[in-house]
């Protein structure tokens, strides 16, 4: 039996925040349960994870109901936690504190974190840590595709942390680890979301060579915030970046994204899907951005569901293939139900 996860009590309520923006909820409503009494190990499990997000009393921020997600646990949970944690792998939902993590691995699903959980940037609004990685694991690959064929995924994504200091940006780790995962599980599709390799072609190339299924590079915010949001990236750069993708691998489907909340507007986020739109690009996610502690970029309206709605239309409307918006909308969210219902066949 789960045992409910240690919040701090405030009169009638529980004071919890998912990404430091505070929710009071009723004792009455309290739904949240963690996957095991204690977590012994020096990542964050489901108890230090809310724990380590609770703010200061003075804080009375309310998240809108819509940001309300019960957090499933269960079997699979259990068996992706253990496998990641036995073969010394990391997830991007958990080095950027995914609201999907309960969800997506009750269902068996995960994002792997290749090259280290140490990036060389650092972005106004992500959670991972900045600084100086260590060597990279070159045995890394073989590892990830022994857990997609324990798993017996059917699609799986890839992403990293930005190696900036490797003359290739870690591009080889991509392709590598794709055709590890062709040789042990062929029919399984393949998903890579991955850094700008400072616009090094090479580099894409040798990504796009290895024939992923989806090639995936988050635009993440307009142009107006690109120096606060993504201050070591450039939005021309990055449309360039999906562009060329197509071009190297025309069976290749290409996928991007933004976050709403950080001081964009209509307009702004409408001339983006523009941009997307003149430079080919099939998938689209738009989501929520979500606070991961006060030293990170604030919030600066929760989007409603309704606006949300209003670019999942317009985007299908501008003939995008697949347009996944809403406020837990995150790139990897519902990723291999956009392969089934786009139809993507394995090129392995």
């Amino acid at each position: 039996m789960a045992e409910p996860i240690a919040l701090q009590h405030q009169a009638d309520h529980y004071r919890i925040s998912y990404f430091m923006s505070t929710t009071f909820i009723p004792t009455n409503e309290i739904s949240i349960e963690s996957d095991q009494k204690t977590d012994n190990s020096s990542r964050r499990g489901p108890n230090q994870y809310v724990r380590s997000l609770v703010q200061d009393k003075n804080n009375t921020e309310r998240k809108p109901p819509w940001l309300r997600v019960r957090l499933p646990t269960g079997n699979n949970y259990t068996e992706v936690k253990q496998l990641m944690r036995g073969q010394k792998l990391n997830t991007v939902c958990e080095e950027a504190m995914c609201p999907n993590i309960w969800e997506c691995w009750s269902r068996g699903t995960a994002t792997f974190l290749l090259m280290g959980e140490i990036c060389t940037r650092s972005c106004g609004f992500c959670h991972i840590k900045t600084g100086r990685p260590q060597t990279l694991d070159e045995d890394e690959p073989r590892r990830v595709a022994e857990s997609v064929l324990s798993l017996g995924l059917k699609h799986c994504v890839l992403t990293s942390v930005n190696r900036d200091e490797l003359p290739n940006g870690g591009a080889h780790i991509f392709a590598n680890t794709i055709r590890e995962i062709r040789n042990l599980l062929p029919t399984c599709t393949v998903e890579v979301l991955i850094p700008d390799f400072k616009g090094d072609q090479a580099a894409l190339q040798e990504v796009m060579d290895a024939k992923p299924e989806i090639l995936n590079h988050n635009t993440e915010t307009v142009p107006r915030l690109y120096r606060t949001v993504r201050p070591q990236a450039d939005y021309q750069q990055t449309l360039e970046v999906l562009s060329l993708a197509k071009k190297l691998d025309p069976g290749a489907s290409t996928k991007t994204g933004i976050m709403l909340g950080l001081g964009e507007t209509k307009k702004e986020v409408i001339a983006v899907m523009e941009d997307w739109h003149k430079h080919d690009v099939d998938i689209l996610t738009l989501g929520q951005y979500l606070r991961p502690s006060p030293f990170h970029l604030p919030i600066d309206r929760y989007a409603h569901p309704d606006e949300f709605q209003e670019y999942h239309d317009l985007g299908k409307k501008m003939g995008f293939k697949w347009v996944e918006s809403g406020p837990l909308v995150r790139s990897s969210y519902h990723a291999d139900g956009q392969v089934d219902a786009l139809q993507v066949v394995g090129r392995g």
